[in-house]
């Protein structure tokens, strides 16, 4: 299978349990198949980030290795997982995260049976799947704030918090120019240095910006950015990833006075409308920290968006 784009011929692979641990029947139909990119299984179900194509090409044009599966359960129903790999030394560590995604998830025994196939077709794999299940625990559980754009405009902005439809109000009246454009380079360079100057200060890190540039250099069109200016300066900015049907909140920026303009919820807000008037089903706006970064968890779930739990992060088992 070629690294990059998932293709090659597929290898019937079985993953069941062992008989002796009493999954004899998940024994003989649990299977894990090699999928090539152009496979309509990834094209169904939810689409995280971690678990689009763009983010395996993306990876592997940064040195990683990438890997795709289709997962058969018993109940015939159907899922896949894309799995990253980075040597470290003489070792090859895998990482599965936010897998598998299932086009409609079978019972949770099944689900387990799939992660315990899945560690031992790629071991050591350590995975933060959907759930809790097998696995010894490495990170706590942690949770993601994932925002419906399904509804009508006008249900959308009832759906907010009180307090963040305020604070949207006072936005909309303070003079703010907003602009919502296909990334350029040179601002995506200031908004990276922006950034990374913030994530100092605040004591936080976030994904590199070599990803980044490698994201908008495979595809400058799978990305859009949001800004605000207030007289004809730059006070706010949002950089969005999209990987249909769903979209990514990636960048935040904001000075001293986009923050007393209240510029990050008008921009998000628009940034709402357009990613739903494009046809995208769900903006996932992030971890949820309600300890580390309350401040931000209640910016995001103001928004309307639903909480969704993830499994701990786990070495999975190789039985």
């Amino acid at each position: 299978m070629d690294a990059m784009d998932g293709g090659g011929v597929a290898s019937r692979f079985h993953g069941g349990i062992r008989p002796a641990l009493g999954f004899r029947r998940l024994n003989e139909i649990m299977k894990i198949v090699a999928a090539k990119a152009e496979s309509d299984i990834w094209r169904t179900g939810p689409m995280p980030l971690q678990q689009s194509l763009a983010y395996g090409t993306v990876l592997a044009r940064l040195g990683a290795t990438v890997e795709r599966v289709e997962i058969a359960a018993s109940s015939g129903a159907l899922g896949r997982a894309q799995v990253i790999g980075r040597r470290v030394g003489p070792l090859l560590l895998r990482l599965m995260s936010r897998g598998p995604v299932w086009a409609k998830a079978p019972a949770a025994p099944e689900q387990d049976a799939a992660l315990r196939a899945l560690g031992r077709r790629f071991r050591p794999l350590v995975a933060t799947p959907w759930h809790a299940g097998p696995g010894l625990p490495l990170v706590t559980c942690r949770a993601q704030a994932l925002l419906d754009l399904s509804a009508e405009p006008g249900m959308l902005r009832a759906r907010l918090a009180q307090k963040w439809r305020n604070r949207l109000v006072r936005a909309e009246a303070a003079g703010l120019d907003l602009r919502l454009s296909r990334p350029e380079p040179s601002t995506v360079a200031w908004l990276l240095a922006a950034d990374a100057a913030q994530q100092r200060v605040r004591g936080y890190r976030a994904m590199p910006a070599r990803f980044t540039d490698a994201w908008l250099a495979r595809d400058p069109r799978a990305a859009f950015l949001a800004e605000a200016r207030l007289r004809g300066e730059r006070v706010a900015a949002m950089l969005f990833l999209l990987h249909s049907p769903w979209a990514t909140y990636h960048i935040g920026w904001s000075g001293v006075a986009g923050r007393q303009a209240n510029a990050h919820p008008h921009l998000l807000w628009r940034a709402m409308l357009h990613l739903r008037d494009a046809g995208f089903s769900t903006l996932d706006l992030g971890e949820v920290n309600t300890e580390d970064a309350p401040g931000l968890a209640r910016f995001k779930i103001g928004t309307g968006a639903r909480v969704m739990p993830l499994g701990p992060t786990v070495l999975l088992p190789c039985l």
